[in-house]
């Protein structure tokens, strides 16, 4: 696959969030604020990228038995090394993320990308694999994380807009993040429909 068509797919075609469809909890979860879908979004991008490097290298080397267990072990390094470097120098970051960063152990997008695609490619293709992925998945998360930090806090990135009032406060709780996500898939699926049928 050329990279080209791995940015594509990462970011738009195959997207994790918006067509895969994985990830839901993170991605409801640390969306409230832009900052915070941003963060998170990078956080998983480091560890896919690193996972996905690791795995594609050891590919050869792991047990079919006991691969899912290997990749597990893999992917938890790495979280813990994310986990660390955000308390040490994004210690805010940290502290609003909490919890989520030492589940991207179990976040699905990573662990169907071991065993999809590192565990069969060679080590350049599985790092833009997860470089992409993971910036679709980032791309997604600041998209839904913008949307609910101007409608549910009339703020982007801390600065107040709309002197500070929340147009629909609804989308800075947990029912304006269904919401904003079902209309992005929702339009991600248009999009995409649209454009296969453009190109039959």
């Amino acid at each position: 696959m050329k990279i080209k068509d791995q940015f594509n797919a990462g970011l738009f075609t195959d997207n994790p969030v918006l067509i895969q469809l994985l990830g839901m909890c993170p991605t409801l979860a640390t969306s409230t604020t832009l900052i915070n879908a941003i963060g998170m979004g990078l956080s998983a991008t480091f560890v896919l990228i690193c996972s996905n490097v690791l795995i594609s290298l050891l590919r050869k080397f792991i047990p079919q038995k006991i691969r899912i267990a290997a990749y597990i072990v893999i992917i938890a390094g790495f979280v813990t090394l994310a986990d660390m470097l955000l308390e040490a120098y994004f210690n805010s970051i940290y502290n609003a993320l909490g919890v989520f960063i030492p589940l991207i152990v179990v976040n699905c997008i990573i662990l169907a990308r071991a065993e999809s695609f590192a565990s069969k490619n060679k080590v350049i293709p599985s790092f833009f694999d997860g470089l992409f992925m993971g910036l679709g998945f980032t791309f997604a998360l600041a998209i839904l994380g913008a949307v609910r930090e101007i409608l549910g806090s009339g703020t982007i990135l801390g600065f107040k807009l709309f002197g500070g009032i929340a147009p629909l406060s609804l989308f800075a709780l947990p029912a304006g993040g269904f919401l904003g996500l079902g209309f992005l898939i929702a339009l991600a699926q248009h999009l995409s429909t649209r454009k296969k049928g453009g190109s039959e």
